[in-house]
């Protein structure tokens, strides 16, 4: 077995606890594939408390990022501070795996891709619940061939609006927030999961109120403004010539429709919400009925974190599945359906990338 990666985070906010989960799970399951060894925050108290309860060393960012001990960076911190933490961990020499997005523009996401690549580091990002058995298990159906040739899939995310549950809900409705920013990595990484590359993209957007008001802790009451579109939708033209309709929706009250359908000409594939791991996969066959499918690929009972395990695991010379180019495309085909929704057109894409490559179905990612 070779050596785990030993992993320092930087930020240690709230989602930090769900990857310090998975990894004390991935030592539970004698995977091997990581360990933490440091964590930094802005917040010096913060840090410090998180690493005396996981029992490693505080540091702060710039130590962390050079530390000798320190062979990947998971940059847990805001969307406006991931391509400056990344580009200063990658000039260090080490691997970097972030939360979604990549970066808060396209053009910082590739930086981060191109400066990887120059330096010879690995570089990886969320989300990784495609990696799950949900997503994993649609995908092998679609790759056997049970939906025949595919010609469509659905996108559909709906939902009354943060405001009514989050105490601060500003960034969802300034620049770099918005359904299809905050929502849609989960989604659009799915669909490329299942279907490849998007080549171009059309679509149009509005927004229902110029005001938002929070429901809840204590600032509810007050009003926040609206800068940005509140309900997205597009269709995306993938590189196999299926299209994908995507609806994104901080607008909307609630929908029976599933979270992803794929069509095809010998069936349909209802497949599970991309924002967890697992779920129910269902088909329809051509003249047949509705039938569950059972687990067949993915990992199991996976979690947040999966995806830098998986990296750790990837061997030399071979690409890993929650990979920079693959996020990179992600926000690419986001940020294209945003400006073509503004000017009224269809855009192409420029970047693409590979279609990662399947999960057999296992327990984690090992070294």
């Amino acid at each position: 077995m070779g050596q785990p990666l030993r992993i320092g985070i930087v930020g240690v906010g709230a989602i930090s606890g769900q990857y310090l989960s998975t990894f004390e799970r991935l030592g539970t399951l004698g995977s091997g594939a990581v360990r933490l060894v440091a964590v930094a925050d802005l917040d010096a108290e913060r840090a410090a408390a998180v690493a005396a309860e996981q029992g490693v060393r505080a540091l702060t960012v710039d130590e962390l990022v050079t530390d000798a001990e320190v062979d990947a960076v998971l940059n847990l911190t805001i969307p406006a501070a991931h391509a400056d933490v990344a580009l200063k961990a990658i000039a260090a020499g080490k691997d970097v795996y972030g939360e979604k997005p990549l970066a808060a523009t396209t053009d910082d996401a590739r930086a981060i891709v191109e400066a990887g690549r120059a330096a010879g580091v690995r570089v990886g990002c969320a989300p990784d619940t495609v990696l799950g058995t949900g997503v994993q298990t649609a995908r092998k159906a679609v790759d056997d061939g049970l939906v025949g040739t595919p010609v469509a899939a659905t996108a559909t995310m709906v939902t009354p609006g943060h405001e009514r549950w989050h105490p601060n809900p500003d960034f969802y409705y300034q620049p770099g927030g918005g359904p299809l920013l905050d929502m849609g990595p989960y989604y659009v990484t799915a669909l490329v999961t299942l279907l490849g590359p998007v080549e171009s993209v059309v679509g149009s957007a509005s927004r229902a109120r110029a005001t938002r008001t929070i429901g809840s802790g204590p600032r509810a009451g007050e009003q926040v403004p609206v800068d940005v579109d509140t309900h997205v939708t597009g269709v995306l033209r993938h590189e196999s010539g299926a299209l994908s309709t995507l609806v994104m929706s901080f607008d909307a009250v609630a929908t029976h429709a599933s979270c992803i359908e794929v069509h095809g000409d010998r069936g349909s594939l209802v497949v599970p919400d991309p924002n967890g791991f697992d779920g129910t996969v269902e088909l329809h066959r051509l003249g047949g009925g509705w039938e569950e499918l059972p687990v067949s690929s993915g990992y199991r009972d996976a979690g947040r974190g999966y995806g830098l395990a998986d990296l750790a695991a990837t061997p030399p010379g071979a690409t890993a599945r929650a990979n920079g180019d693959l996020a990179y495309h992600v926000l690419d085909v986001m940020t294209s359906l945003l400006t073509a929704a503004e000017k009224g057109t269809s855009l192409s894409v420029a970047s693409t990338c590979e279609r990662p490559a399947p999960v057999p179905l296992s327990d984690a990612p090992r070294v």
